[in-house]
């Protein structure tokens, strides 16, 4: 009786072939990822601003109608300290007047992979696109986010 015994493994031809059908999933699977997290940083920046315009707002209301800048904002305690960082992907920056009586807040993308666009924020609590052209949507510049 023949006890041969032939060890099989895998082909360099089939390997190669695993290894080509692996490559073309992550070629249709990454950019999928990177849009579903530039997505995702853009709806987290909205919903920051939106924080920052109730926090001016309970600023205000207890500092004689003066606006805050992100550091004022932290101290009393209406924002945490990470709108001093990079956070979801956008810097948060807060500009107020010289008189305190308007501000401007801004969610600006720390880089074209993080998010698409930037967004801004005023005392009428309207969440907007960049005014900068070539940061908002075609023909959006400056228009309110629905």
């Amino acid at each position: 009786m023949n006890t041969r015994r032939y060890n099989r493994g895998f082909s360099l031809l089939e390997l190669l072939i695993v290894v080509a059908i692996i490559l073309i999933i992550a070629t249709i699977a990454i950019p999928s990822l990177l849009r579903s997290r530039q997505a995702a940083n853009e709806t987290a920046a909205v919903a920051n601003l939106r924080t920052v315009d109730t926090a001016e707002t309970t600023y205000a209301s207890s500092n004689s109608n003066y606006y805050g800048t992100v550091p004022q904002l932290i101290s009393a305690g209406l924002l945490d300290s990470s709108f001093t960082n990079t956070k979801s992907g956008y810097s948060y920056t807060i500009g107020v007047t010289p008189d305190g009586l308007n501000y401007t807040a801004a969610a600006t993308a720390v880089s074209p992979t993080m998010g698409r666009y930037d967004y801004y924020a005023l005392p009428d609590y309207v969440i907007r696109f960049s005014s900068d052209a070539t940061r908002a949507p075609a023909n959006l510049a400056g228009q309110s986010v629905q």
